[in-house]
């Protein structure tokens, strides 16, 4: 199974494009499940009523890699401001795009493991004979910050753990690329470059 990881973002969006990002991430997972796939949302940041900033994706599947495809671009969402009744903009700009996890690079953000607290879970693949029902599926919450991940693709727990390990690492670096405002990244779009963006699809809630 190939998993797919993806970078979901608000750029510099006000908070409507947070409770945008929050919509996106549920109508993904229920997308991924009638496909048959598996979802997970990391947030870049521990997320506030509204929603989070951004997300790492991971969408696991046959299907991952045409579901991921669909989404990536611009997405719009028309809507009025539940936070600001009197706004007069009702659309909303969220950006997705592929990424890479960070591996074992020169430049890949290192964690302590005591900074790691794991937790194992019973897994549950998408259903059918490849359904895992073992004590495999591994919940890995980074202490200092409180990003949390949950790892089942996997039939081996140490697999799994090391999947986590990767996971938290994209988002921290997540992280460090957004407190250290770099311009030359890719990965954080300003939100004028999701307007103008290839939007690719549009919802109204």
């Amino acid at each position: 199974m190939v998993d797919i990881h993806l970078l979901a973002t608000t750029g510099n969006g006000p908070v409507e494009c947070r409770i945008a990002l929050a919509s996106l991430l549920s109508i993904l997972r229920g997308e991924a499940k009638a496909r048959g796939c598996t979802f997970e949302a990391t947030a870049a940041r521990a997320p506030d009523a509204h929603g989070p900033a951004s997300a790492v994706l991971t969408i696991g599947g046959d299907c991952a890699m045409m579901l991921a495809n669909e989404y990536c671009g611009t997405i719009r969402f028309v809507f009025k401001s539940p936070v600001r009744p009197h706004h007069k903009r009702q659309n909303w700009f969220v950006g997705v795009r592929t990424i890479e996890l960070a591996g074992d690079t020169a430049d890949a953000v290192t964690i302590d493991p005591q900074d790691i607290r794991f937790e194992t879970l019973r897994a549950g693949g998408p259903g059918g004979q490849h359904q895992n029902t073992t004590d495999s599926a591994v919940r890995a919450t980074h202490v200092p910050t409180g990003i949390t991940v949950i790892c089942r693709d996997e039939r081996s727990q140490h697999r799994n753990k090391a999947t986590a390990i990767r996971r938290l690492q994209a988002a921290l670096q997540l992280l460090a690329e957004r407190d250290a405002r770099n311009a030359k990244t890719a990965l954080f779009l300003a939100n004028k470059d999701l307007e103008r963006g290839n939007e690719v699809k549009a919802f109204r809630l």
